[in-house]
Order: structure tokens, then sequence, then C-alpha cells
């Protein structure tokens, strides 16, 4: 299950026309029920994105302990990131939730495809 959840990430990363490089990292336990996942992926117009998975496979289902997507433009500054660290316990979603550039929003865990398909629009909507 983790290793298709991984293999998906990898497809996912190949497919999509708006990566132009990819530094990917994979540890996994000598079990496959444990999995961290790191990378960072460039894009078309030089933003980017760092993020970093640590999932448990438990039973039929992954379970994401943490999770870090940070979406930056070329000049570092974030866009946005996703993650499920312990603090903003007084939004809906705690402990998921979506920093952006000023402010902090309720949100659930994306897929990869879903975060792929968010930065693709935000690339093309700061082109025209």
């Amino acid at each position: 299950m983790i290793l298709q959840f991984i293999e998906e990430i990898e497809e996912t990363i190949s497919s999509s026309f708006i990566v132009v490089s990819s530094d990917i990292q994979k540890y996994s336990s000598s079990s496959k029920k444990e999995a961290y996942i790191k990378g960072k992926l460039t894009f078309i117009d030089l933003s980017f994105l760092e993020f970093s998975i640590f999932v448990i496979e438990k039973g039929k289902r992954l379970v994401f302990d943490k999770y870090r997507y940070q979406y930056m433009d070329s000049m570092k500054k974030l866009i946005f990131r996703y993650d499920n660290a312990l603090h903003y316990k007084e939004i809906p979603t705690f402990p998921m939730h979506k920093h952006l550039r000023d402010k902090v929003v309720e949100s659930s865990l994306p897929d990869f495809k879903e975060l792929l398909e968010e930065i693709s629009t935000h690339i093309i909507q700061s082109i025209k």
C-alpha cells in the first residue's frame, strides 16, 4: 500500500508539464509499513515545492502522521503551505491547515495530484 502511494507520487510528478526538475528521497521501514518521503520540485516559472510526508500503513488505510507541502515563488517567498503541525487549535480542521501569505485557513490534506493542479493553476494565473 505504501509502495503504491510512493509510485503514485512519482507518476504524478513525471507526468506533470509544470515540473522541470525533482529531487526526491524515500525511506521505508523494513516491514514496509512506514515511509518518509521528502523532496523538492522546481517548476517552469522557477517557483518550487518542498515537501515531506511521514506515512504509516494501518490496516487497509494510510495515516499521514506528519506532512508539509510548502510552495514558494522564485524569490523564496511563501505562496502557501499545507501542514498538520500542532498549532492553530482554533481552526476547525485542526491539526490540518493551510498557510497563505497573510493568514492561516482550514484545509484538508490534498493528494499529490490535487496539489500539483493547484500549483499549475497558480502558475497559469501569474503568467496572465
